[in-house]
């Protein structure tokens, strides 16, 4: 990687940072719990890589807003990740009541969702995604499973058709790798959006932007539209990111993928692996400050983003369990903390699981192509996500007699 100096701020955009994060976090670390970054050329922010440092920003609502947009003004409007930090009505960038009402509306909409219909969506899924690389005996896990599957499961969710889903995970992918074309991602999306809350508001259906239309939070047609583009970019690509490295932890190791298909140990023991140690929303819980603040070393202004890095919060942590120096609390923060936890990880873990079990019955040999450490890693400062997975297994169909239903 190119050589930091604690005094120069860490280039997160730069390509090796994707190849290997961990040295970029340890010149982060270098400069104590909170240091100086850059999320794309010439867009400074802090990034908080030390856990007690990183609980007190997700809980102090005094301090610290989510509003972006005193940042906003300061920022070219082709910046490359404006698509992913710019302020909309939803709850990701709301605080105090409008962040209540917001999160509130979107938990009942999930909890309508029931365990069983979710399970069912997640197999059908499956069945789409095995009944077109199965017979080939090869495939990419990234490209042909994870991504289009999630695009399948959230586009039936939301009402859509299935052949909508290519759309939504082109749109996605563009806009959280950032560079050139991260505006044009963010464009495609938000037309998808709009298409989609236009088309609800039109005709009900049993869905989560119709539910959120009929909400008794009394939601604008325009809120339920930033409501669904955040749920849908939220849920697809970190979702598609956690399916993809559990299936490269589970296959890059022999012992575990054979204890595994034996039943010997669960798939949920490599989704909370990749949860603890590589976390696919590796940097991102952005926070403003409300007025210049110190904060563990760094002198913040309201228009510096503080960024907490879960991908370095994780990997220090593993380093202390690794060296004995086993941490008072070595549990993640990939759902993050305080108000602005995730509130539908049950769902997440639910969809990740019944992907990687249904998918490993289908086709139970599957073998990879690529040794792990060789794997290479789709660029951008938010996200830590593989570019392909490539395996081969015996070729076989969902519709061949005798296979799962």
């Amino acid at each position: 990687m190119t050589t930091t100096s604690p005094t120069r701020p860490v280039r997160l955009w730069e390509d090796g940072f994707a190849l290997d994060p961990y040295g970029y976090y340890a010149a982060l670390r270098a400069q104590g719990p909170v240091g100086r970054a850059e999320l794309a050329p010439g867009v400074p922010a802090f990034v908080v890589t030390e856990r007690r440092a990183a609980l007190e920003l997700l809980r102090d609502t005094d301090t610290f807003s989510h509003d972006p947009r005193p940042w906003e003004s300061t920022v070219a409007e082709d910046s490359p990740v404006l698509g992913m930090m710019r302020w909309r009505p939803n709850s990701l960038f709301a605080d105090g009541a409008a962040h209540v009402r917001y999160r509130a509306s979107l938990i009942d909409a999930f909890e309508r969702i029931e365990p069983h219909d979710l399970r069912a969506r997640v197999h059908r899924a499956v069945h789409v995604l095995v009944s077109r690389i199965g017979p080939r005996g090869q495939a990419d896990l990234v490209g042909e499973f994870a991504r289009p599957l999630m695009a399948l499961v959230f586009n039936s969710l939301f009402g859509l058709p299935e052949g909508q889903s290519e759309r939504l995970d082109r749109a996605l992918g563009m806009m959280m790798e950032g560079g050139a074309q991260a505006a044009e991602g963010e464009a495609e999306f938000g037309g998808y959006v709009l298409e989609l809350i236009a088309a609800k508001a039109e005709s009900r259906g049993d869905d989560l932007p119709s539910w959120l239309l009929d909400h008794p939070a009394g939601l604008s047609p325009e809120e339920v539209a930033w409501q669904v583009f955040l749920t849908l970019g939220a849920g697809h690509e970190p979702t598609a990111n956690l399916v993809s490295n559990a299936l490269s932890r589970i296959l890059g190791t022999s012992v575990y993928y054979s204890t595994l298909t034996s039943g010997a140990r669960p798939v949920m023991d490599a989704v909370v692996e990749v949860l603890h140690h590589e976390t696919p929303l590796a940097n991102y819980g952005i926070h403003y400050a409300r007025s210049p603040v110190t904060f563990h070393g760094a002198w913040i202004t309201p228009a510096m983003p503080v960024v907490v890095s879960y991908g370095a919060l994780a990997h220090f942590a593993e380093q202390e369990v690794v060296s004995g120096r086993h941490p008072k609390d070595a549990s993640h923060l990939s759902w993050s903390a305080g108000p602005h936890a995730c509130p539908v990880k049950q769902h997440t873990l639910l969809i990740a699981t019944e992907a990687i079990e249904r998918l490993t019955l289908w086709l139970p040999d599957l073998e990879p192509v690529v040794a792990r450490e060789q794997l290479t890693w789709r660029p951008g400062p938010f996200h830590r996500s593989l570019t392909s997975l490539p395996v081969r297994f015996s070729p076989r169909s969902p519709d061949q007699p005798g296979d799962l239903s």
